[in-house]
């Protein structure tokens, strides 16, 4: 085992009895990170109006966010397999207060930026430490849970504090910031259950020159790669497509500027995520990865045509179709990765999975920047399933290429 980062604990013998307190603490964590990065994501037409943005500008912002969560990712990925996990989920929550903060008091483009680029940098290092955390503490039966946990907490925590965010805003005070104010108590909350939660790795030197950018790859997960890239890729870019636009599509297709409606729309894109990365759990890790992005493209097409259309009930029909098939395709995915790699690898290569999926999305929304001024969002969409239907032929490919070299080593082995 690497000295580096050392587990606190032997090798566990048994399976874990129910779910300890540092499983339930980083779930929670995970949970409230992405809860704060989407509370601002149903005001985005508010904030349009008071500030005079763009559809540009929410471009972005989007970008800004993205950016920050890569930027943790390549520099930050492996600092908690040498000053522990806890200590750095700490300051990860104090980040994610900060992001909160700012929004309290948004009053220009330049904070609306700031704000987004802070939230996205605490939801890239919670991608690498808070997830690794969650796999350091998962029970082991059933194995898949730390898979799907780090798959659908970001997702549900997304819809989580969109949802609330629009509500409150609709059906409470009317107030921008209560969202905020609120999602700083469950981050304080977090930090004291963090108090009671295990150290699952020892404190090791090399942690400053850790910050030195590294993409992890292990050799055992390189055959896996390029069908999970185009899975990661794929989907995320229609996270990112919703995240700036689920507001607008509210307004434009559903005609409303109720902001529980445009929290509603995006969700519909992000908690159907659970029902798929449970489904994946009982599926094989190559057949659900297969079956997720073929369904997840079709359900695309569905959202494009709607659009087109202005059918809002098979809009959102297909939206929920999509997440639900996100959920099986990225579980799948996570599920080849992670099934090959030690627990020494484990942070490193979950910065690695993320910073793919962040960068699939951040790149789409950087041409979009430069386009939403001149194009609508139909055409905008079109531009998205595209991309998604180049990932799956991909995906496809790939994975019925590694299907002929397994039948061709089991053969051999026969021989």
């Amino acid at each position: 085992m690497n000295e580096k980062t050392k587990s606190v604990y032997p090798e566990m013998k048994k399976p874990q009895q129910g779910l300890s307190i540092g499983f339930m603490t980083a779930t929670f964590s995970f949970f409230v990170i992405y809860m704060a990065s989407a509370a601002p994501v149903p005001l985005f037409a508010i904030y349009r109006q008071t500030l005079n943005l763009t559809h540009s500008d929410l471009s972005w912002a989007a970008v800004a966010y993205f950016a920050g969560a890569m930027a943790a990712l390549l520099m930050f990925a492996r600092i908690s397999d040498h000053f522990g996990r806890r200590i750095v989920i700490f300051v990860n929550l104090l980040l994610a207060m900060f992001g909160c903060l700012i929004f309290l008091n948004l009053a220009s483009s330049a904070m609306l930026l700031a704000g987004r680029f802070i939230q996205g940098f605490a939801c890239g290092l919670a991608s690498s430490a808070v997830a690794a955390y969650v796999v350091d503490n998962a029970p082991l039966s059933p194995a898949w849970i730390g898979s799907v946990v780090t798959g659908a907490a970001p997702m549900l925590g997304l819809a989580g504090g969109s949802l609330a965010s629009g509500a409150l805003r609709q059906y409470g005070s009317g107030s921008l910031s209560i969202i905020f104010v609120v999602v700083m108590a469950m981050l304080t909350a977090c930090s004291m259950m963090l108090a009671f939660s295990p150290e699952t790795v020892l404190r090791s030197q090399g942690g400053f020159r850790s910050l030195k950018p590294q993409i992890r790859i292990p050799l055992s997960i390189r055959p896996f790669l390029p069908a999970a890239c185009a899975t990661f890729v794929g989907t995320w870019s229609i996270g990112s497509f919703y995240l700036p636009f689920s507001a607008s599509m509210a307004a434009e297709q559903l005609h409303t500027d109720n902001t529980f409606i445009a929290a509603a729309v995006f969700a519909c894109m992000m908690t159907p995520y659970l029902i798929g990365g449970s489904l994946a759990g009982r599926m094989k890790p190559v057949g659900a990865q297969r079956m997720g992005m073929v369904v997840f493209t079709l359900c695309m097409a569905g959202v494009i045509a709607s659009l087109k259309l202005s059918f809002v009930s098979f809009f959102l029909l297909a939206t929920v179709g999509a997440g639900i098939a996100w959920g099986i395709a990225f579980t799948g995915s996570m599920r080849t990765i992670l099934g090959n790699i030690s627990k020494e690898d484990r942070a490193g290569v979950l910065s690695t999975v993320f910073l793919i999926s962040y960068s699939g999305a951040a790149i789409p929304n950087m041409f979009v920047g430069r386009l939403s001024g001149t194009t609508d969002i139909c055409n905008v969409a079109v531009g998205y399933g595209i991309l998604v239907l180049l990932c799956c032929a991909l995906l496809i490919a790939t994975t019925h290429k590694d299907k002929h070299i397994e039948i061709m080593r089991r053969s051999q082995a026969h021989r």
